[in-house]
């Protein structure tokens, strides 16, 4: 790896506000590099970069300074004229214009890209960072997401006694470099809500706050270790980081992309959701964990319901939204290319799927790496149901448990598309048709085809022309000294998992600390968690991410353990608020100098609504509502029936999303999303305040009331809403509001709905 020193980061974003560039926000970064710029790689860098070979029409689109300036027509975008940009002109094929000249964009990359000028075209790309000065600068060999994964020793610091952990001299290293002084540490209160939420996305009781607050004032230690063993320990800590995996695994339960008017259900996705779950609360080991969801079918099983479990877990390769079988000349090639898409940016941070039509244009990946990667997945058979299924022409009610009363009997080709699981019947493996009943228990999920065999590139990615043979294997620019070789008697799935998880493997641990660093400080070390490549950031600090990829091994992959390590540390127990001088010196809070305010997400949020009006029920759920029915894109709505169980238990379907959620920035479900954008807009103020979960969750809150007196009415509302006491003013206030009110009944619902709606209940500091 390059040398990098602690002060790096701060040092870039000071010569960029001395050259006059504007920094732009987590969220706008997130929405480039997710929409904008693998358009742009794959659809206009080989005609309108550096590296073309003949530039057309004098235009570069690999810089903003690029886009900015135009070419022979003039500027691309107008800033100030977001729709009369000539580039929107060229995607909609508008006039002279048409571009890219093959086919045009769909409809939605399009709007991405209207939305994006709209936004003012944030973009982090400089004149500095082209194609070619990329691969001069981070070539094959010296990409630093490539380079071994060293263990530096924790910096020396001046102020001794500030770390509480040894990731707490990295950070404050880098702070006294600056000049700075971290901020103060956070509260009790603040402490225990931040923890309860990054830990189980709960809020904690009242009564849980004043007890800690009691106990971290005599024994701040003890009190902070055991909250968090109770909250790692917690059933609870499986439903909130098991959703943030789901998000990786492009978890959904219907596909969504068969091209057609049908919205065909994955009735049996709920198995992988809760396996999930269960892994995380039984801290599976990382390694062990993607193993079982890569090569769950290989693996030797004790028990009939582990043998299940390794084979629901391989859901993961199933999950991928699927174009229609009968609509798609490339439909096996597509999804293998989904399912090469979640090992790349899934699990190393890196996106392979460009070189599948040419070798890629700055990563280090060769078009035959992805091939050899590609023969493992052309040799397993992927059983996801009759999703996809060119001889489908109903509504699919065949595949689902069902009630005694409705059997129907299963489609011919049944035993070809999804799993049958033991434990549950006792029955072997392969059930024959004739014997199959309603209730029988089935999963998503994938197996070895019969016959494995190496794949031929296909030519610019059309799986009718083909090349030469590639044999199967790995990436060839992650050098491992002892690397597993393909059984050439099986697909290669077991031998990925265990390159993959090798301890010497560069990728793998970077990219998983990484993304646990960010949904426990609201940004990653590298800000860019599914792309490690050229065009994705550099780590701000390089050195604590190997300390901590390092230490991940090292302790034999526990995420529990990890967690726990970054949350007894004094970095994470920051206060949010920090020194004029250091917003002014570090805007971005680059040197991790207080932490970072966030919202609360979707889940999260509706979890504390139900929970702070008495309605949220606990207990996880048996199933889903769609194991028990199927039905068209048109009818989807039906599915999302109130529920009182957790958000994690919702029904997600693609292209209908649980409509208590949908407001605050849902992924959709169909790529790789490790980090969700952060957008504010007029629909979530009105979900706040007209939606039926909020109005009638306010008026179960008012109702829930049951205190004597107006004013121990209004401090029970207070502690259940916001886990406080109110102030005196505040009491005032809310007197003065109630006898204003129409009715008594109204006036509380509304008073409800107000502490519900308020910036203290939506964010944690």
């Amino acid at each position: 790896m390059k040398p990098h020193c602690v002060i790096a980061g701060l040092i870039a974003f000071l010569l960029s506000v001395v050259h006059g560039d504007t920094p732009i926000s987590a969220s706008d970064r997130a929405f480039f590099e997710t929409k904008i710029r693998p358009v742009l790689v794959e659809s206009c860098y080989e005609c309108h970069s550096a590296s073309s070979k003949k530039l057309g029409g004098k235009l570069l689109l690999d810089s903003r300074e690029g886009i900015l300036k135009g070419g022979e027509s003039g500027p691309a975008i107008k800033i100030s004229d977001p729709a009369n940009s000539l580039f929107m002109d060229a995607l909609h094929w508008n006039g002279d214009l048409e571009m890219p000249p093959e086919e045009p964009l769909s409809e939605a990359v399009i709007q991405d890209f209207a939305t994006w000028i709209e936004k003012g075209a944030p973009d982090p790309r400089t004149a500095s960072v082209r194609v070619a000065d990329a691969e001069t600068e981070e070539s094959e060999t010296s990409l630093w997401s490539f380079q071994p994964v060293v263990s530096p020793s924790p910096p020396k610091v001046e102020d001794g006694d500030w770390p509480l952990a040894p990731l707490d001299h990295f950070v404050l290293a880098g702070i006294e470099e600056a000049g700075l002084r971290p901020a103060q540490d956070a509260s009790p209160r603040v402490l225990i809500r931040r923890l309860s939420f990054d830990l189980t996305g709960l809020p904690p009781r009242f009564e849980e706050i004043e007890a800690f607050v009691a106990e971290y004032e005599t024994h701040r230690t003890q009190a902070v270790e055991a909250l968090v063993d109770r909250l790692v320990n917690s059933p609870h800590f499986g439903e909130r980081w098991g959703r943030h995996w789901l998000d990786i695994a492009r978890y959904g339960e219907s596909n969504g992309n068969d091209g057609l008017s049908r919205n065909p259900t994955f009735p049996h996705a709920w198995r992988y959701r809760d396996y999930v779950i269960q892994a995380f609360n039984q801290d599976l080991p990382y390694d062990r964990f993607l193993t079982e969801q890569i090569a769950g079918d290989l693996l030797p099983a004790d028990t009939p319901e582990d043998r299940d479990r390794y084979r629901i877990a391989t859901g993961f390769l199933a999950m991928g939204a699927k174009p229609a079988k009968a609509m798609n000349n490339n439909f096996e090639m597509d999804v293998v290319a989904d399912q090469i898409d979640v090992i790349g940016r899934g699990v190393m941070g890196i996106s392979v799927a460009c070189a599948r039509c040419h070798d890629h244009k700055t990563d280090p990946i060769p078009t035959k790496d992805y091939y050899a990667l590609a023969g493992i997945f052309t040799s397993t058979q992927t059983m996801w149901g009759v999703a996809g299924n060119e001889k489908l022409t109903a509504p699919p009610t065949d595949l689902h448990v069902l009630e005694a009363a409705e059997p129907i009997p299963p489609p011919k080709d049944f035993v070809e598309t999804v799993l049958v699981l033991e434990s549950n019947t006792g029955k072997p493996k392969a059930i024959p048709k004739s014997k199959w009943k309603a209730g029988t228990p089935l999963a998503m999920g994938v197996r070895e085809k019969k016959e494995p065999a190496d794949c031929k590139i296909n030519l610019k990615g059309d799986a009718k022309k083909l090349g030469e043979s590639v044999p199967r294997g790995y990436l060839t620019n992650v050098s491992l000294p002892d690397a597993p070789s393909v059984d050439p008697q099986q697909s290669g799935r077991l031998q990925l998992s265990e390159w993959l998880t090798h301890p010497d493997h560069p990728l793998t641990a970077r990219v998983m600390v990484n993304r646990i660093w960010l949904h426990l400080f609201g940004s990653g070390i590298v800000r860019t968690p599914d792309d490690f490549g050229v065009y994705g950031e550099p780590p701000i600090h390089p050195e604590l991410l190997d300390h901590l990829a390092a230490r991940f091994v090292e302790k034999g992959w526990s995420i529990k353990g990890l967690i726990r390590e970054m949350v007894l540390s004094r970095t994470y127990q920051l206060a949010s608020q920090a020194s004029p001088e250091a917003v002014e010196k570090d805007p971005e809070n680059l040197l991790l100098a207080r932490h970072n305010r966030r919202r609360l997400d979707a889940e999260a949020l509706r979890d504390s609504i139900l929970r702070a009006s008495g309605s949220l029920d606990l207990t996880p759920p048996i199933g889903s509502l769609i194991m028990h029915r199927d039905i068209l894109v048109n009818l989807a709505g039906n599915l999302h029936q109130p529920s009182r169980h957790r958000s994690v238990y919702l029904c997600y379907l693609r292209n209908s999303p649980p409509p208590d959620l949908e407001a605050f920035d849902l992924p959709d479900f169909r790529e790789v999303k490790s980090q969700r954008e952060d957008t504010i807009q007029t629909g979530q103020a009105l979900f706040l305040y007209n939606h039926p979960l909020v109005q009638n969750e306010a008026a179960s809150f008012a109702g829930s009331l049951t205190a004597s007196s107006e004013r121990q009415r209004i401090q029970q509302a207070y502690q259940r809403a916001l886990g406080r006491m109110p102030t005196d003013a505040e009491v005032a206030r809310a007197h003065a509001f109630l006898n204003d009110s129409p009715s008594q009944e109204a006036g509380w619902q509304s008073l409800c709905q107000a502490l519900l709606a308020a910036n203290e209940f939506r964010y944690i500091d």
